[in-house]
């Protein structure tokens, strides 16, 4: 019971941090290897403190929530996308009443679904039509893209833990944010996204975050 309550008190941390249910088990693993918990009680715990939970203790037996729970709620979302493709996260969220971080966990880490936007269909339709060679990327390849690997966090940080009122203020305040970044570092930034080209043809397009690969300049 005391293992189970530190990784409630982990996953607690990690919610007031703004980590999503599939970091949260990443990190809860790295810390307490095969002793982790489920990932459906994970993710159950996950959703508590989403919602507003401050206890990491057991409720009451009578009023204690089914542990099947997570997985019910990802076989009726993959039922509803199955049904219509074109349902958003929070239409999915609204007519399940679910929180919509945990139906977004739910599309992109249980059911690995990606949204495809409308205009990238159209683009990708016109270049076949007009016989224009294309280049295949991986379907979630954030070592490639800036504003994974540099600028959303970099914006972010600056954020975390503040409230706003409005959609106003938090367009000034990010845009604030962004401006704080000096331009020494989006130098550096597109610098090291020449390396991770290169990087990236030589694990023949491998996820490589993290390794250590290097190359003569």
């Amino acid at each position: 019971m005391e293992l189970n309550l530190q990784q409630r008190v982990c996953i607690k941390f990690c919610v007031k941090n703004g980590f999503n249910g599939a970091k949260t088990l990443e990190m809860l693993g790295n810390c307490f290897g095969s002793d982790v918990l489920k990932k459906t009680t994970v993710y159950e715990w996950h959703e508590r403190f989403r919602s507003g939970r401050e206890s990491v203790e057991d409720n009451e037996r009578s009023g204690r929530p089914s542990t099947s729970k997570i997985d019910e709620n990802i076989n009726k979302v993959r039922e509803m996308l199955a049904n219509n493709r074109k349902l958003t996260i929070r239409e999915l969220a609204e007519d399940l009443n679910i929180a919509y971080g945990s139906v977004q966990d739910i599309v992109v880490n249980d059911l690995g679904l990606r949204r495809v936007a409308a205009n990238a269909i159209i683009i990708r339709e016109f270049l076949v039509k007009n016989k224009t060679n294309t280049i295949q990327q991986p379907s979630n390849s954030l070592d490639m893209a800036p504003c994974d690997f540099f600028l959303f966090d970099r914006v972010k940080k600056p954020l975390r833990g503040m409230r706003f009122n409005s959609r106003k203020e938090v367009m000034e305040k990010s845009k604030t944010a962004l401006m704080a970044i000096p331009i020494i570092e989006f130098q550096k930034c597109f610098e090291s996204w020449i390396k991770r080209w290169h990087k990236c043809v030589a694990v023949a397009g491998e996820y490589f975050e993290g390794d250590n690969i290097t190359f003569d300049e």
